[in-house]
């Protein structure tokens, strides 16, 4: 098994990045990470402005995965994902999606114990790891790790998590797959701009279906699939997922064109993962149930 160390990271998904370990497909790697702001920010008394912002959003890796080629989907299994016991939230009077409605800077550091986070001495949330950064480097720009992407990248979609399995793009020779900006917990939206940021490791298995173009990740867990698209407005982001989504139900379904669009507004839901990056990101929600006369699966 291989382990990443955390020092081990990048600040850009790009086609020239080096792959710092390689695996072969159906293997298990261990990516160790720091926390969105490179664990700059130990205390309550350090706020985000203090911190170096070229270090903010690391990804660490990438893993080459041998025989990952372009055209390829790389199945990515998240086996686990551990975090460390404490998390991190900043409010910025100028940052996020409600920067009007904040009192100036602050943060809180969140201590994290027995699966419990300890917001303040009366409130305590259940914690519900998640990556936020995810992807494989794209076919030709340099990305930053803090934009998402048809390659992946800083998504921030909670569903993304323990027992999931996300399918995304192989654009470059190995993949290059790179994992980073974990969450103790983190709602849809992320309207502050900031979940609660931890350190953690994540444990993946990754394989490939080859020669299997995928044009956006997508996202299974035990009862959906997730269509993940991003762009520059909820609009857009929600218009692209719309149609990947019916494009991926065609394929697979022996219906009309009108006949899934009729079903994708009566059981797909449009869900909004993050509203806060450079790109906004939505997914639509697929209920496996709704159909099962087909036995709807990724592979077709």
């Amino acid at each position: 098994m291989v382990i990443i160390k955390a020092e081990q990271a990048i600040y850009s998904f790009a086609p020239d990045n080096k792959p710092v370990a390689t695996v072969k497909a159906g293997e298990v790697a261990v990516f160790e990470t720091k926390d969105c702001f490179s664990n700059q920010i130990q205390s309550s008394e350090q706020l985000f402005e203090s911190a170096d912002w070229s270090a903010i959003n690391p990804a660490t890796g990438p893993l080459g995965v041998e025989g990952a080629r372009e055209g390829d989907t790389l199945v990515v299994d998240i086996l686990d994902i551990e975090t460390a016991d404490f998390g991190v939230m900043t409010a910025v009077a100028d940052m996020g999606a409600i920067p009007n409605l904040l009192d100036g800077s602050e943060t809180k550091i969140v201590p994290i114990k027995n699966g419990w986070a300890e917001f303040s001495s009366k409130l305590k949330l259940p914690v519900k790891p998640m990556v936020g950064v995810i992807g494989t480097a794209p076919k030709v720009e340099t990305i930053p790790c803090g934009t998402p992407g048809t390659h992946g990248g800083n998504m921030d979609t909670k569903e993304i998590r323990r027992g999931t399995r996300l399918y995304l793009p192989v654009w470059q020779e190995g993949a290059l797959l790179a994992v980073g900006d974990l969450h103790a917990l983190q709602a849809d939206g992320e309207v502050l701009f900031c979940g609660i940021e931890v350190a953690g490791r994540v444990t993946v298995k990754v394989d490939i279906l080859k020669e299997k173009t995928l044009p956006t990740p997508i996202l299974e867990t035990e009862d959906h699939f997730y269509i993940i698209g991003s762009a520059g407005d909820l609009d857009e982001a929600a218009k692209v997922v719309m149609e990947w989504t019916h494009a991926f139900l065609k394929e697979r379904l022996p219906l009309s064109k009108n006949e899934v669009g009729m079903l994708m507004s009566l059981v797909c839901d449009l869900q909004i993962s993050q509203v806060v990056d450079p790109l906004l990101t939505c997914r639509m929600a697929i209920p496996k149930a709704a159909f099962s006369p087909f036995q709807l699966s990724f592979g077709g």
